[in-house]
């Protein structure tokens, strides 16, 4: 005969499904709160990670100085100078070079926009002078008409440019307040926590620095492979500025997706303009190949090493994070899987039962048994 189901168990299996079923949708409730306090405190939070970031990058010099006899306060400040030495060498590096050649890349722009007209002109387009003319005209007229549409999108931008500044000088000052009394948080906030959790947090919070320092370390690797791949590209194919493009392909790998594009963007735009459209695709050829090698092959093979993560995991929590958030969710998406990834696992240590040692009266397995 088949055996029935018991009624007993089917209720005690319902019960249970049904307290893990408000468990879960009172952590989804507390996890929405918790997102929507973030953004409602986002103009705070956003140069405070902007602030950890660098000081996860700058904080090994920074240790070796106070390790070497340099007190907390002067070893904060002569790294933070010398970060933004280095930062304002990065840009001069980027600027001067395309400022000495900006004559010739301007008149390599007004060649090529006479090569268009030229090419537009024959076969097969046979567009004439009248109908470019035409053209700009209704482009003027039209753009004349939007006037309004431009000077919001002009403010916004304007404001949007103000934000990052501000944004970028609180990170500096946050930045230097972290290199000096970034040791004295862990004991100061084990003083403020009551019970288990003075020794919780404190080991959590060690962990996840650890972990936003290894994913800045891979970041920055992520980005030394992709300038050098495609600065050594640029080299063959005998493009101009190839140090500043280099340079600015490096900076741009810390921003994810649109990073990427801005420097492949730029690079293909000097190759058309000083070498033709046949090195031109040639460049955005090497760029595309280089920029999928970076996402399938480098990156989660980088980080997963430094986070712990399967390289699976974090395509997967990229994708989330650019769908959620955009730009900053895929910045951030890496960072806060692995720090999620750090608190599973001190948990599942903190749950788990420790393993049962064999009775002292019986033979281990292996062991000699006397006769």
């Amino acid at each position: 005969m088949p055996a029935s189901l018991s009624s007993a168990r089917s209720r005690a299996a319902l019960r249970a499904s049904a307290r893990v079923s408000v468990d879960l949708l009172l952590v989804l409730v507390m996890t929405a709160v918790a997102l929507w306090l973030l953004g409602r405190m986002w103009s705070v939070v956003w140069p405070l990670i902007v602030g950890l970031l660098l000081t996860t990058l700058t904080w090994p010099l920074a240790r070796f100085l106070r390790r070497h006899g340099w007190r907390p306060a002067l070893a904060a400040s002569a790294v933070t100078v010398l970060f933004l030495l280095v930062t304002s060498a990065v840009v001069a590096l980027i600027a001067v070079p395309v400022a000495a050649q900006s004559g010739e890349l301007t008149d390599g722009v007004v060649a090529g926009i006479h090569k268009m007209r030229d090419w537009s002109a024959g076969p097969p387009l046979n567009i004439g002078e009248a109908q470019i003319s035409d053209a700009l005209d209704d482009a003027v007229a039209r753009i004349q008409k939007s006037a309004g549409s431009i000077t919001t999108t002009v403010v916004t931008g304007v404001s949007t440019v103000v934000s990052g500044v501000v944004t970028a000088v609180l990170a500096v000052f946050l930045m230097f307040f972290f290199l000096k009394d970034g040791p004295r948080f862990l004991p100061w906030l084990a003083r403020q926590l009551p019970g288990r959790l003075a020794t919780d947090v404190p080991i959590v919070a060690a962990r996840s620095w650890d972990t936003l320092g290894a994913f800045v370390r891979s970041q920055a690797a992520v980005g030394l492979l992709d300038a050098v791949l495609i600065g050594i590209g640029l080299w063959i194919v005998n493009v101009p500025l190839v140090l500043p493009l280099a340079v600015l392909t490096f900076v741009s790998a810390f921003v994810p997706i649109v990073g990427a594009l801005f420097a492949g963007f730029v690079a293909v735009l000097i190759a058309l303009v000083s070498n033709g459209p046949t090195d031109a695709l040639i460049v955005l050829a090497i760029i595309i190949v280089v920029q999928q090698l970076e996402g399938n092959v480098f990156q989660p093979m980088i980080q997963s090493r430094g986070l712990g993560l399967h390289a699976a995991v974090i395509l997967l929590a990229v994708t989330l994070g650019g769908s959620l958030a955009g730009i900053v969710g895929s910045l951030l998406a890496v960072p806060v899987a692995a720090m999620v990834a750090v608190f599973w696992n001190y948990l599942r240590e903190q749950l788990s039962e420790p393993p049962e040692e064999p009775e002292t009266g019986e033979p281990q397995a292996g062991a000699a048994v006397p006769s």
